[in-house]
């Protein structure tokens, strides 16, 4: 059995879970989400917390068994908390704007990137112009999205310049060696 499966999830207040057999749905203060569960797995409410297990004990059980507690658990934090993710560019002249739901990126390319958000997404930024914050309820969109903003110009290894996470460690290689 897995570890993390094992581990019953506890429904916070002002969040409500609805089980009809492989689908999944939350409502919270952030907003709602709904999901379909594959087979092989059984999801449960007692009381005021959630436990899933394995429907038998054959290998596609096992690993989908810790799986699904983690998208259940996850889909309860993002509407009751919400995810974001932070991610700062680095270069002279990089930076971005937010105009509604359309991220525009100016990174060192002759015209400037636009992003439309993905719908439950918000782009906003940080204390400067080189932050951008990313943030919704599904934690898996949300990081898809920042990874496909990093995407556009990811940091390189020589000078750095690039847009990273926030807190990301990029290794850097040493130049040329030049003649003496």
């Amino acid at each position: 059995m897995s570890r993390i499966g094992k581990k019953p999830i506890p429904i916070p207040d002002k969040v409500t879970v609805t089980l009809n057999g492989a689908n999944v749905a939350v409502k919270g203060p952030k907003g709602s989400l709904e999901r379909t569960l594959p087979e092989k797995v059984t999801v449960t409410q007692e009381d005021n917390t959630i436990v899933v297990s394995p429907v038998d004990n054959s290998r596609t059980a096992r690993e989908r068994h810790g799986l699904c507690r983690t998208l259940v658990a996850n889909m309860i934090e993002g509407v009751s908390q919400g995810y974001s993710k932070q991610l700062e560019i680095i270069g002279v002249g990089y930076r971005a704007q937010v105009q509604g739901n359309k991220l525009t990126l100016n990174v060192g390319y002759s015209k400037p990137v636009e992003m439309q958000m993905p719908e439950g997404v918000t782009a906003a930024m940080g204390e400067k112009n080189t932050q951008v914050i990313i943030s919704g309820i599904d934690k898996e969109v949300v990081g898809n999205t920042a990874a496909k903003v990093r995407a556009v110009r990811p940091p390189e290894p020589y000078k750095g310049k690039g847009i990273r996470y926030q807190g990301e460690y990029i290794r850097r290689k040493a130049g040329k060696a030049g003649k003496k």
